[in-house]
């Protein structure tokens, strides 16, 4: 959605316009499903926060201000926030063979540039996130799955560039660790 067309959709969310705001939800719900699917690591769970992010949006859409960011920062905020609740009040995901056994069908595939299927996708990130905590699990999906800057992350987590380079570090080291444990040498 344009720059524009965003701030007249926005404006008019504001006046209680519903489909203005169907209009958003479509703009922005693969967005929010990426990150969701991506955190959580169940498509039944992201779309469950993707449909909480929306209600939190339409509740509050009236506290956003373009001078105090992005819409999309915003958002992503939002999300955020959702998914990481989530995962505090639900038990860890734990990776089954099968995901271990996607991952190296992946990583060994001559077109590694493939689109995946949500639950092939799903079972790879679970078994890279398995030993990273909520923080550099958030770190890690922001800055490399979802190709997110340092001041956005900033900006959606509260925390420090510093806090994030850390947490990235951390989690790069992990995950690197579980791709050799797996047999990926690269």
């Amino acid at each position: 959605m344009e720059k524009r067309e965003l701030h007249i959709t926005i404006k008019q969310c504001k006046e209680g316009n519903t489909e203005a705001f169907r209009s958003l939800v479509m703009a922005y719900h693969n967005m929010v499903f990426s990150l969701s699917l991506k955190l959580l690591c169940s498509e039944s769970e992201a779309e469950d926060a993707v449909q909480d992010a929306f209600v939190s949006v339409w509740e509050n859409i009236h506290r956003y201000s373009s001078e105090k960011g992005k819409f999309t920062t915003w958002l992503y905020t939002i999300a955020t926030r959702i998914c990481l609740d989530r995962l505090r009040h639900h038990k860890r995901t734990i990776p089954l063979p099968t995901d271990e056994t996607t991952l190296q069908n992946h990583l060994t595939g001559t077109n590694l540039d493939k689109n995946l299927e949500n639950s092939d996708f799903v079972s790879i990130v679970k078994v890279l996130t398995l030993g990273l905590s909520l923080q550099q699990q958030l770190v890690f999906t922001l800055s490399i799955l979802e190709n997110l800057d340092s001041n956005e992350i900033t900006a959606i987590t509260g925390l420090s560039a510093e806090k994030i380079k850390s947490n990235l570090y951390v989690a790069r080291k992990k995950i690197k660790e579980e791709l050799i444990l797996l047999g990926y040498e690269n």
